[in-house]
């Protein structure tokens, strides 16, 4: 259902609710404020993606998709705050099943931009991790400080520092006749 629906159908269910106060029904009108008030709230935070989100908590990578893939046209049936967050979770299931291919997501949700500076550095880590499966290490140092600056509340700090350590082995990874030498 498109966000302007949504916005309509909660001012209207709204304007019943004080229609209902007004006339002397209190208790419907009290009830349908609090059904309106979730309407409106369905506007700014979509269901299916606290649903994707939940799912992706619990590991189920399948359920998640499957409720990410509901948002069939994300730039009308979400709010433009979410359209960062929606390709992150995008980039977060595709990760793992070809992490390669997930790149454009991660890059499209930092270029769409997301409040918390936590997801920020989380899309960033992702994309220091491709960096890496790439052997560029040059890209996946650069993210991987802008993701060391970006985890303010330092949610991300054992990764960040294994990531780091995964760097320094690059150098000592040296291939030679095909075969990696450790």
């Amino acid at each position: 259902m498109s966000n302007i629906v949504r916005l309509i159908i909660a001012c209207g269910i709204m304007g019943a609710a004080i229609a209902l106060c007004v006339f002397g029904f209190w208790g419907w009108g009290i009830l349908v404020l609090f059904l309106g008030g979730f309407v409106l709230l369905s506007y700014f935070f979509n269901e299916n993606m606290i649903i994707a989100q939940w799912f992706l908590r619990k590991e189920k990578s399948e359920k998640a998709e499957e409720w990410l893939l509901k948002v069939t046209d994300y730039e009308k049936q979400l709010n433009k705050k979410q359209w960062g967050y929606y390709n992150l979770l995008i980039g977060l299931i595709e990760s793992r099943k070809a992490p390669l291919k997930s790149e454009k997501y991660f890059k499209k949700a930092l270029s769409l931009g997301m409040k918390m500076s936590h997801n920020t550095a989380l899309a960033k880590l992702s994309l220091a991790g491709i960096a890496m499966a790439k052997r560029n290490k040059p890209e996946a140092k650069r993210y991987l400080e802008e993701a060391a600056k970006d985890d303010k509340n330092k949610l991300l700090a054992d990764q960040i520092k294994m990531m780091k350590a995964q760097m320094g082995q690059m150098d000592k990874q040296v291939v030679r006749g095909g075969y990696r030498q450790f």
